[in-house]
């Protein structure tokens, strides 16, 4: 808050790693990833006076990232980022469990960053950051049936290409 830059540098090596990982479930790519990192950051400490001690500060730093992720998710759109159209006769179940097979986080990371961005990070803000389909819709400006339309396919996406591989194993 003082401006001290070796604080400044211990909070950036101390949580670095785990919002540099959100970025990199949100963005396609690495570059995209590592400039909202540090716009994001940028943005962390010319707020960071704004913070009052509730909750945890990694969880105020995460809500920073995640807002501008949106943000730039937006902007790379020219139409709106989500299409708030619910499917009525698409049928989820909002607890449905994904069959769990062995395999590396980062081809996991790898199949969640290819997508759909919509779906993307839906699935993120669900999983990752635990949110309720009320609190993602009013973050995307969206409805709760279309936040749960989109958890819903990219579950469905997910399923089908770690299927496809545990297939292509088997074979």
């Amino acid at each position: 808050m003082k401006n001290d830059r070796e604080g400044q540098l211990k909070i950036y090596q101390l949580f670095s790693p785990v919002l540099y990982g959100i970025c990199l479930k949100y963005m396609k790519n690495e570059d995209d990833a590592k400039d909202v990192f540090q716009e994001a950051f940028v943005i962390v400490f010319q707020k960071i006076s704004q913070y009052k001690f509730e909750g945890s500060f990694e969880g105020w730093m995460k809500r920073i990232f995640i807002n501008k992720l949106i943000e730039t998710l937006n902007k790379k759109k020219k139409e709106s980022f989500f299409l708030d159209v619910f499917d009525p006769d698409t049928d989820f179940v909002e607890e449905e469990e994904l069959e769990v097979i062995p395999m590396e986080q980062e081809k996991l990371l790898e199949y969640i960053r290819d997508l759909p961005d919509q779906y993307r990070t839906v699935f993120n803000l669900y999983v990752f950051e635990k949110m309720k389909h009320k609190e993602i819709a009013e973050l995307l400006k969206i409805s709760e049936g279309t936040s749960k339309s989109n958890l819903n396919r990219a579950k469905h996406i997910l399923q089908k290409r770690i299927l496809s591989i545990k297939n292509f194993k088997t074979a």
